[in-house]
């Protein structure tokens, strides 16, 4: 078939033209395979949660559309865990058929190298990890965000998206009590505020109570209504109340709403800030920075896996596609748990967290580069 498509005799320079039809025709099939594996299994997704919650479906008599809704929240999570295994078994399959028809074999009679049948792959791989992600970083976790919503709302399950009885460290030194913080109004209800000498020797310098206290939107600081100050010395204690009092409590009103959530329910840029406030609270987030840098690196895995499956799927092997699925598992799950392994082993070193979230691309980079150079014919 590609002979004729080529429509030149055997060896002799491919046009740019034919390139063109070559590189439509690969990536027709890669793309084809991609789409319904991405398809088949999240609906595989679908249908083994379903089992898994359709008594409470029964029990909480949630309806269709509600049913449809919960799983629509749902799918964008799936998605991003589908599309590296959908690209990887696009590139195995889409590869292997063509190695099976012998039509790899036509390629390198027109004159087309193994590097110029790579790139097709390698740049709808590229274009598949850049659109992952924004799609991990932004579109996953708003999803995330209605989904735990939903959850909520049907099951019951979940926090009860009410913010009650929030404790804060604002700084190493100091603690912060919010009974309840109205989120539409920026009004904390019964907050108490205690500060400390130091961590090694916390004795307490002061503390303050107030029935309540508003974000100020003007000055960009929190004001306590009612306020009740208690400063103590070595020997003594002093009170003075105040109808107003400006409150040495950094946490923006957006960083309260931010720090109830979950991190999955948080932009990629939503995080910095986030691990921050973590951070100058003198909370230990090397594990949570090191997941950070793991979300920015996932996506390119698409691009890495690539660059695996094509020179594995372009040499022709006996067992055809038990053995590209064989090859699927072995990456997937290779890849999976070198993640988890560097994430458990990378917190307990001094080594950076960019440098950990990023070992698993590298590492299996380099073993793209390696199969690359054996296989390629």
């Amino acid at each position: 078939m590609l002979v004729a498509v080529l429509g030149c005799r055997p060896r002799c320079r491919a046009s740019w033209e034919h390139r063109v039809i070559l590189d439509r025709y690969i990536l027709r099939q890669f793309l084809a395979t991609f789409f319904f594996t991405m398809l088949a299994l999240s609906v595989l997704f679908v249908i083994i949660d379903l089992f898994e919650r359709l008594d409470k479906f029964i029990d909480r008599s949630v309806g269709l559309v509600d049913a449809l809704w919960y799983y629509l929240a749902y799918l964008p999570f799936i998605l991003k865990l589908v599309i590296p295994v959908s690209t990887l078994l696009a590139a195995l399959f889409g590869v292997g058929r063509l190695a099976t028809a012998n039509e790899l074999t036509a390629m390198r009679a027109a004159g087309q190298s193994f590097w110029r049948f790579l790139t097709p792959y390698l740049l709808i791989g590229l274009l598949i990890s850049a659109g992952q992600v924004y799609f991990n970083g932004w579109v996953v976790p708003r999803a995330n965000t209605e989904h735990a919503r939903l959850e909520r709302t049907l099951f019951g399950e979940g926090s009860g998206g009410s913010l009650f009885n929030l404790y804060f460290r604002d700084v190493p030194t100091r603690n912060v009590y919010i009974e309840f913080y109205d989120e539409p109004a920026r009004t904390a209800r019964t907050v108490r505020i205690e500060d400390f000498e130091n961590v090694d020797h916390p004795r307490m310098r002061w503390r303050i109570e107030a029935p309540q206290m508003v974000w100020d939107t003007v000055r960009n600081v929190w004001v306590a209504e009612q306020a009740v100050r208690r400063t103590f010395t070595a020997d003594s204690m002093t009170i003075s109340t105040h109808a107003r009092l400006d409150v040495p409590f950094t946490i923006p009103h957006q960083d309260i709403v931010r720090l109830q959530k979950e991190v999955g329910e948080l932009t990629l840029d939503e995080v910095e800030p986030y691990l921050q406030t973590l951070k100058a609270g003198g909370k230990d987030t090397r594990g949570q920075e090191i997941d950070h840098y793991g979300e920015w690196a996932f996506p390119f895995a698409n691009a890495v896996i690539v660059c695996i499956a094509v020179p594995f799927a372009s040499v022709r092997r006996r067992g055809g596609i038990a053995v590209n699925v064989a090859a699927a598992m072995v990456v997937a799950f290779g890849y999976i748990a070198f993640t988890v392994i560097s994430k458990a082993v990378g917190a307990a070193t001094t080594l950076p967290p960019v440098v950990i979230g990023w070992s698993a691309n590298a590492v299996f980079l380099l073993a793209a580069l390696v199969t690359v150079m054996v296989l390629r014919r």
